[in-house]
């Protein structure tokens, strides 16, 4: 196959080509050979670096793997693995032989992962050793399951000869790539299922290039010159294109983190001191997510200014407190890029941008995307109004699988609903105002979750904070805060009473919380976004 993406650049977005004969893999490790990147490094891990020539061979002996564990071309396998080479060798194996790889959550609980093989029917498991426990069992439950293949680390105790590794030492390096379509299905995504069953997610092959040429070229402007870091894992949409599409998409070389992303954990790997492979190297694009940004800045292991080798840092996931973004800015040089994408979108399709940066507001639509807000009525809201967001952009996926109503409520025609509410400023910056079903109405009025947890927020006492709508004695709805402090032995009425007060004096009256309750931690989905559903309860 020789069929590769391309770009037209004309006076408004780029454009990207596509043949009608494409395969995602391909292109992605192609382009890199072309471009005489075969000894350059594209991927680095815990235990060592790996050049695009050998991730190129590994891919090729995944691929051809396949075909001796009985699966053909628009069968499905499952992928729960942690950060290490593996992951992008199993993804883009199986892409590259038409096989449609299931990308899932590593932190989820066995009636998650049995509801999710038996919804796609993948037909073999590869998954960490680490992880194998949260499925025990489930391959004599599951009829479809046939094979589970399991990926050691050096660590692993009792490491087996007999599963991933010898899967790839018993194939072969060459693999001619499978003959698919720019349109036909190529990977899952699960959404978080954070207010119900998870949605297996279907994208096609052109999306993932897509997402590179209108947001990580033309806004991040990676290049091969960088290294880049990810804290959010491959398995989220976000974490897919920041690890695995950009880097590759531009010959940039990518760092993996197979444990959890904790303060301690990230600054190591941006003061280049872990892992031993980066020989000095710092990292110069960093993803993360508003809580990790939060506890990095309140974390003792707070890089100073000159230990970071950061051009840019990007943050989507949720909206990120301004006093966040102008705090990290202040004490770094660096600019975080607040933005907001989603599974169905693949990546951000609205961001602030270099130089234009507006800390509390997520900023504009990203080149190549239109966007539009509708109120309850349906119709296009005024400047200041808050209004549903809606999306058309060409990473659309195309169905959540065996859910048609879900579907056609989600992807209507070329727009596709966020379930966000956002209202734009005089100058055309979005800014976000929570999510449509956490939207409260009082006196009235609505008032949006995150207003309010952003002005909480701006109180030094606090670490995190998350409202939600409260019945009071005569049944109407009013905001109740859930607050994390940065030291939990300051709670106090006296404290309660103070953040009330704060309040009062940033946001119009009828915002403010009337109920405050100190927590240790707010309910999170993997992803770190907050499940106030949990906290309505």
């Amino acid at each position: 196959m020789s069929g590769l993406s391309s770009v037209e650049h004309g006076s408004d977005a780029p454009r990207v080509v596509f043949p009608r004969q494409y395969n995602a893999a391909h292109d992605l490790i192609e382009r890199n050979l072309r471009a005489g990147r075969a000894d350059k490094p594209a991927f680095i891990d815990d235990c060592g670096s790996y050049s695009f020539g050998e991730l190129a061979r590994r891919v090729n002996r995944f691929a051809s793997s396949l075909a001796s564990l009985g699966l053909r071309a628009e069968d499905r396998i499952m992928v729960c693995m942690l950060d290490t080479i593996d992951w992008p060798v199993a993804f883009l194996g199986a892409i590259k032989a038409g096989v449609v790889p299931v990308a899932v959550n590593t932190l989820l609980k066995p009636q998650d992962y049995e509801y999710m093989l038996r919804d796609s029917r993948a037909r073999v498991l590869f998954v960490s050793r680490a992880l194998l426990p949260a499925f025990e069992g489930l391959q004599g439950k599951i009829p479809s399951l046939e094979r589970v293949i399991v990926s050691d680390s050096p660590s692993d105790a009792g490491a087996s000869r007999d599963a991933f590794s010898a899967l790839l030492e018993n194939a072969s390096d060459e693999f001619e790539a499978a003959q698919t379509v720019a349109d036909e299905p190529c990977f899952w995504l699960y959404s978080s299922g954070s207010t119900g069953a998870p949605k297996g997610t279907v994208h096609v092959h052109s999306s993932l290039i897509e997402t590179a040429e209108l947001y990580a070229g033309p806004v991040l402007a990676i290049g091969e010159g960088d290294l880049v870091f990810s804290a959010a894992k491959l398995f989220f949409a976000y974490g897919l294109g920041n690890g695995l599409t950009f880097p590759l998409a531009f010959g940039a070389t990518a760092l993996l983190m197979a444990e959890r992303p904790t303060p301690d954990s990230v600054f190591r790997r941006l003061k280049a001191e872990q892992p031993a492979a980066v020989a000095g190297r710092k990292p110069t694009v960093f993803f993360g997510v508003p809580t990790l940004f939060a506890a990095m800045l309140a974390s003792p292991a707070f890089a100073a200014r000159g230990e970071l080798g950061l051009r840019v840092c990007a943050s989507a996931g949720e909206a990120l407190p301004e006093q966040i973004g102008a705090r990290f800015t202040e004490l770094t040089g660096v600019e975080i890029l607040d933005g907001i994408g989603s599974t169905e979108m693949l990546h951000i399709f609205l961001s602030n941008l270099p130089g234009e940066v507006r800390y509390g507001t997520t900023g504009k639509a990203v080149p190549g995307y239109s966007l539009k807000l509708l109120g309850d009525d349906g119709k296009p809201v005024t400047a200041g109004e808050i209004g549903d967001l809606y999306i058309c952009g060409p990473s659309a996926a195309v169905m959540y699988w065996n859910q048609r109503e879900k579907t056609r409520a989600t992807f209507q025609g070329k727009w596709t609903m966020s379930g966000d509410k956002y209202a734009v400023d005089a100058d055309g910056y979005y800014v976000y105002a929570g999510r449509s079903d956490d939207m409260l109405k009082v006196s009235g009025q609505y008032v949006s979750p995150f207003e309010v947890e952003s002005a909480i927020q701006t109180h030094p006492a606090v670490l995190e904070a998350a409202v939600v709508g409260r019945t009071d004695a005569d049944e109407l709805v009013k905001p109740q805060a859930f607050v994390v402090l940065k030291n939990a032995s300051d709670a106090s009425e006296a404290l309660a009473a103070e953040l009330k007060s704060h309040v009062k004096a940033k946001l119009a009256s009828f915002k403010y919380p009337r109920w405050i309750e100190f927590v240790e931690e707010l309910p999170k989905t993997a992803t770190g976004k907050i499940q106030r559903f949990r906290l309505r309860a």
